[in-house]
């Protein structure tokens, strides 16, 4: 009888969790087109004009394009910008789990920017992708003219990360867990999730749904983004030792009180470490950059952009 009751209940949990699917990704719909690439599939949106360097947005884990939005709603203004899903997260896929860090994303995201015809493109980076844009940056030069690094992880760090996220990636019982109680706890728990992130910044009142995160909570992404958060410790470990090769200019962007990722550990030592970096650490301030300082971001990612063109022009002239 126990075991009836158990597996009723996982039953149900499954039912209540494809029907949290659907409700969140009719709320969500693509915004943008679909890029085939080598092991995926990328959903693009590009904004503003055509002329200029190119502006590549990139998001951490846990997220999507959206959380990028805001930024790039002022930058396309004036400038082309290209909000990309990595592959696993909003509406890009992945073929395989284990392409989960930045070496195979690194690929497949120069391989879109390629296709889509974006020549060297100022990568703009949030928490996880920066590990992600140095990679970029170590692999493939060609698509790089400079990085602005919003709270970026560079390097492994003690410890691990939420035990939940082992959990998941666990054969077997990841993908119980992911198909049953993932989706009705984490719409619980989402809320309180985001805020903690923010703080000790306040998190805007429609973040959630704006920034479509209930789409993570969809069992091939959360299991995607485990995997992600899981493999990255040890691919900063190997990747790490590259960095005093990297050439382009890179503005990084942390706080001082940032909880998620230490500026101690990541930022400061890049910014020692890497030819052409420059460091902001901001008073007061945690995790999320773009959004405790928006003013300062845009003018850091415009003057980046200026001296690129200038130095192009000089070039030219020469």
């Amino acid at each position: 009888m126990l075991l009836l009751i158990v597996l009723a209940a996982l039953a149900a949990l499954a039912l209540a969790t494809q029907a949290g699917v659907v409700l969140a990704q009719r709320a969500h719909p693509p915004q943008g087109r679909m890029v085939e690439v080598a092991g995926a599939t990328i959903h693009v949106v590009e904004l503003g004009p055509r002329d200029g360097v190119p502006i590549v947005l990139l998001h951490g884990a846990s997220s999507n394009l959206e959380v990028m939005r805001p930024l790039a709603g002022r930058l396309a203004q004036t400038h082309r910008v290209i909000l990309l899903d990595r592959p696993g997260h909003g509406w890009s896929s992945r073929e395989k789990f284990s392409d989960s860090t930045p070496q195979p994303q690194a690929r497949m995201i120069a391989e879109a920017l390629a296709k889509l015809g974006v020549g060297p493109a100022i990568i703009v980076a949030h928490s996880w992708s920066g590990a992600l844009s140095l990679r970029i940056a170590l692999d493939h030069p060609d698509r790089i003219a400079g990085l602005v690094m919003l709270a970026p992880v560079a390097y492994p760090w003690p410890g691990g990360v939420s035990q939940y996220n082992y959990v998941v990636t666990t054969p077997v019982i990841g993908s119980l867990l992911a198909h049953t109680v993932t989706l009705p706890l984490g719409l619980l728990l989402s809320d309180s999730g985001a805020r903690g992130v923010f703080a000790p910044q306040a998190m805007p009142a429609a973040f959630v749904t704006d920034s479509a995160t209930r789409l993570l909570l969809r069992p091939r992404e959360f299991i995607a983004n485990a995997w992600d958060l899981v493999s990255l410790r040890a691919a900063m470990a190997e990747q790490a030792p590259r960095y005093g090769s990297i050439t382009v200019p890179i503005t990084i962007i942390a706080g001082d009180v940032d909880k998620t990722v230490s500026t101690h550990i990541h930022s400061l030592p890049l910014a020692k470490t890497a030819e052409n970096a420059r460091l902001i650490v901001l008073n007061g301030v945690g995790h999320m950059i773009q959004y405790a300082a928006p003013d300062l971001v845009v003018a850091e990612i415009e003057a980046m952009a200026a001296s690129l063109t200038e130095s192009v022009e000089a070039a030219a002239a020469n």
